[in-house]
């Protein structure tokens, strides 16, 4: 009896043009990432689960001693293509076809075309986005200028799967889903054109995790017919743990990297996880946990130092505003602050930063050429930063208020309803937010609920006061938007997941993880 081959199916239907999407060698791909890669994810997921209970028994991150080899030696990272070395703005966004086409003739240096936290996950936008990246590689992107932004696009995380496609019997990861769509279809095609596949990294916890990537990349080239090294990939560090493997990461990578980033939201998320035992580590206010101070500020100069020392990029972080009409006043606020931010970043050394809409690109990066007159900032070598583990640790000093509880329950709640909708990049409070903003504020959420934190005000926040601001945060919202579009929207499960996860007895990891499974 001949034995039965392995075999890849999918359960949902395909849209207009996502046939030349997941075409039969596409398909083909994919399935061969899954079955070299897949068990190596699995174990890496599993190490993730087993580090976090040895920081709920007690144990602090830190430097790993097993890698002070790395950390010391004398090492560089491969050269930058000549394209990136000036990154000094960076859009980011959606890989819709109108918000694609005008990240890519915006002024930005790069665009980063956003698979992660600003899509929601749904079937239909993640093909309609592997469309729209392949038509720009392939002249078929209308309206697209004689001089676009350098693209990069950014793949889901290791941790979320892809539902609708089975390899043997199992989903196939999110990450190499995106992923090997994007290098199967683009990667020949971007070199052609004398760029390079382009990607950023999200929610790495190791450098075990960045040598996983590295082989992928590796057997991509080496299937796709094309040079090693030719991967190019940029890692957000937005973990608390990654910010103690900084070197260890971009070693793993040293022939694909091309820089670091800082998260911010998802930055403050991982510590919130990662000290879920701890009341020592209950934080402020969203609104006080500025990047200037504390483990925010340690972690994004460090970076600049790692990055330098190896030869590659430290980006900044993201200024996500959106420019009111009719309201001088508070655009030039607004601005003020973002320049405020930027010269932060502009001073302190990093090469570059990230907006979300193009307003904000001319006012950025007047900053930078002002502070920043050479492409970029590697000559500058921070050493005479020593930054510490307590340094990495530090958190902010600052009051918890009814007022921050509400804005987390009201932001979180609108921007969960939005995703379950489809939309991952929303207009919220006059800035732009992705998943980040959810996360951080169920998980705020749940820290102050789990200790009864001190509000402020005197009172106490426990689940009848998060009861009590919900109900009236959401009277406001249906007063906002009108009782018809609350009631034709998703709010009543949106309600209930976010009030479920906020109220758990163990912190979940991630939010989207649940919430994936009702828009699959």
């Amino acid at each position: 009896m001949a034995e039965e081959q392995p075999s890849i199916t999918l359960s949902a239907e395909l849209g207009p043009r996502h046939d030349e999407i997941l075409t039969e060698d596409a398909l083909a791909f994919l399935a061969d990432l899954h079955r070299r890669f897949d068990g190596r994810r699995l174990d890496l997921l599993a190490q993730r689960d087993a580090r976090q209970a040895d920081f709920d028994d007690g144990e602090l991150p830190d430097f790993l001693p097993s890698t002070k080899d790395v950390r010391e030696g004398d090492w560089r990272v491969a050269p930058p293509p000549e394209e990136i070395l000036d990154r000094r703005i960076e859009m980011t966004g959606a890989v819709s076809r109108a918000a694609l086409a005008m990240g890519l003739n915006s002024n930005a240096r790069v665009y980063m075309g956003d698979f992660e936290d600003a899509m929601a996950p749904t079937w239909a936008n993640l093909l309609d986005g592997q469309v729209n990246v392949r038509d720009r590689w392939h002249d078929q992107l209308d309206g697209l200028g004689d001089t676009p932004s350098v693209l990069m696009t950014r793949p889901r995380g290791l941790h979320l799967p892809e539902a609708h496609v089975v390899v043997d019997g199992s989903p196939i990861s999110g990450a190499f889903f995106d992923f090997g769509l994007l290098a199967f279809h683009n990667a020949a095609a971007a070199i052609a054109k004398g760029s390079h596949p382009y990607f950023y990294l999200a929610k790495l916890e190791s450098h075990l995790e960045a040598r996983l990537w590295r082989d992928i990349f590796a057997h991509t080239e080496e299937a796709l017919g094309i040079q090693p090294g030719s991967i190019k990939a940029t890692v957000l560090i937005e973990t608390l743990p990654a910010a103690f493997e900084m070197h260890e990461i971009l070693h793993e990578l040293k022939d694909h990297a091309v820089g670091l980033t800082t998260g911010r939201w998802d930055h403050i998320f991982s510590l919130i996880k990662t000290f879920r035992t701890r009341p020592s580590y209950l934080l402020p206010d969203r609104d006080g946990l500025d990047m200037g101070d504390a483990f925010l500020r340690a972690y994004s100069e460090l970076m600049i130092q790692t990055c330098h020392r190896r030869g590659t990029f430290a980006l900044g972080g993201m200024s996500a505003y959106i420019p009111v009409d009719n309201d001088a006043a508070a655009n030039e606020k607004a601005l003020a602050d973002i320049r405020k931010d930027k010269e932060r970043e502009a001073k302190a050394g990093h090469d570059g930063t990230w907006v979300a809409h193009p307003a904000l690109i001319e006012p950025a990066q007047a900053v930078f050429d002002d502070l920043m007159p050479g492409p970029n900032q590697l000559d500058r070598q921070r050493d005479d930063l020593e930054i510490t583990q307590f340094d990495l640790l530090e958190i902010h000093d600052g009051a918890r208020s009814e007022a921050g509880l509400r804005d987390n329950i009201r932001t979180g709640i609108q921007y969960l309803e939005a995703w379950l909708r489809g939309e991952g990049a929303v207009p919220l409070g006059g800035v732009i937010e992705d998943a980040a903003i959810a996360e951080i504020s169920r998980t705020q959420i749940w820290q102050q609920l789990h200790f009864e934190a001190s509000l402020a005000e005197g009172s106490k926040a426990t689940p009848a006061l998060y009861s009590q601001f919900l109900n009236e945060e959401m009277e406001r919202v249906k007063n906002e938007i009108g009782e018809d579009a609350y009631q034709s929207g998703r709010f009543a499960e949106a309600i209930a997941l976010f009030t479920e996860l906020s109220m758990a007895e163990e912190l979940q990891p991630f939010l989207t993880l649940s919430a994936y499974r009702q828009i699959a």
